[in-house]
């Protein structure tokens, strides 16, 4: 009775952890619009940012790995929560001094502390119970990072983004005090929030120095990673993983270009129930909105089923073999996406936002397949399943060279190819004993 009490306190603590991560992901994301201007970005620098969070999944997940191996799980939290703070701190004097290097610098770091925390956290969610009710617990894990992902860019626009941000042509008209006033208060706009996370995470790290945690395998056994690379689900889980994560940004990242493409705008204009849909985000009225602003509202509607479908898949894992619902899934998506490719109008704008509904349960419960039956390799298994992470940076650009031939609907065949992959995935784990 007292270990699983201990088992559900210490759940309860890393779920904290999982929405802390995501709502900080996100809420760096309301940062761009301000810093754009504050550092008098490019375009290209500034889509450097995204190129920076993929980048530390990249870099460092097998080191964090290794390390976990060495220090254990617990460190290892304190660590990724340590890093992640020293981030925050960092972007102080990147505001201060208005170098975009120091800001990369900072979100380089805090990334790399996500990352820390993604190894140590995702396997330890994984083993803190019964093997067959891992995916469940990952899923439920998963969900409230969702939850943090839902919440941040209200919280950004009310604290970071409430004022009006002017232009670099706007800035550059002012003259004197009244242009180093506007650029320390932008500064001070990016400064506070960050400061306030980073004592929040620091006193969340020394929450985790007082705690025990319990010791669920032998965490610094010695294993090498051709070890991890001789277990074959394993490695057929890393590009499960890169062909999720590719597949869910690429939609995402093309959304709104795709609604435009479809001239999508005036069909929402023409509807009483999207104009008032629409009419709920847009603070300037329908009729005056940028037209990216009219179809981008409804993108809320991918990243939000991603957060419900986890709440619902917990159950459904728990209920049935994660292998079969993960191939139920992927088989819906690939289903919803062929539907998009294949109607206009409203029709293929919500099938295409349907898909986010179908993505929510694919990264935890590929990871938790993946690390099934490999006992104290998991570590290892998760530093590489965490750097397949780095689909996000990939598939993306390449989905995007085959729109720029073909044009959106036929380059969704590269994305259907993806999931048909994970539709494997889920069939195979399904046939075999997930946990043999």
């Amino acid at each position: 009775m007292n270990q699983k009490k201990s088992y559900r306190s210490s759940f309860i603590l890393l779920t904290v952890l999982f929405f802390l991560w995501g709502f900080i992901t996100v809420l760096v994301d309301s940062l761009i619009p301000r810093l754009r201007e504050l550092f008098t970005l490019t375009y290209f620098q500034a889509g450097l940012v995204q190129f920076a969070f993929f980048g530390a999944y990249f870099l460092l997940s097998v080191p964090a790995s290794y390390l976990l191996s060495k220090i254990g799980y617990k460190n290892g939290i304190i660590l990724g929560l340590i890093t992640m703070a020293v981030g925050c701190v960092l972007f102080y004097p990147a505001a201060s001094y208005r170098v975009f290097g120091i800001f990369m610098l900072a979100y380089f770091i805090l990334a790399g502390g996500i990352t820390i925390l993604q190894v140590a956290a995702n396997p330890y969610v994984a083993v803190l119970g019964s093997e067959d009710g891992a995916s469940s617990r990952l899923n439920l894990s998963q969900a409230f990072n969702s939850l943090g992902t839902a919440i941040a860019p209200a919280i950004g626009a009310l604290f970071i983004l409430s004022d009006k941000i002017k232009t670099k042509e706007e800035i550059d008209l002012l003259i004197g005090p009244a242009r180093e006033q506007y650029l320390n208060t932008e500064a001070s706009a990016v400064q506070t929030p960050f400061i306030g996370l980073a004592v929040f995470i620091v006193c969340i790290a020394l929450f985790f120095v007082f705690i025990k945690l319990p010791k669920l395998i032998d965490e610094k056994i010695k294993h090498t990673y051709a070890d991890a690379f001789r277990q074959k689900n394993l490695m057929l889980g890393v590009l499960g993983i890169f062909c999720y994560v590719g597949a869910e940004v690429a939609i995402g990242s093309y959304m709104v270009n795709y609604f435009l493409d479809m001239n999508l705008v005036s069909v929402i204009k023409e509807s009483s129930v999207m104009r008032s849909i629409a009419g709920l985000f847009l603070q300037s009225g329908l009729a005056t909105a940028d037209d990216k602003a009219v179809v981008g509202v409804f993108v809320t509607f991918y990243w939000s089923g991603a957060m419900i479908g986890r709440f619902v898949g917990s159950y459904l894992t728990r209920i049935l073999n994660p292998g079969k619902v993960l191939g139920i899934f992927a088989l819906s998506a690939i289903g919803l996406i062929i539907i998009s490719m294949s109607t206009t109008g409203l029709v293929s704008m919500w099938s295409i936002l349907a898909v986010g509904l179908f993505n929510s349960i694919m990264f935890p419960t590929i990871f938790t397949l993946a690390l099934g039956g490999i006992g104290d390799l998991k570590p290892k298994a998760s530093g590489l399943l965490c750097t397949a992470i780095v689909g996000g940076a990939i598939i993306p650009p390449l989905y995007g060279l085959l729109t720029d031939g073909t044009g959106f609907k036929l380059a969704f065949i590269f994305i259907i190819a993806c999931y048909a992959y994970i539709l494997f995935y889920g069939y195979r784990n399904q046939k075999r004993n997930q946990y043999a």
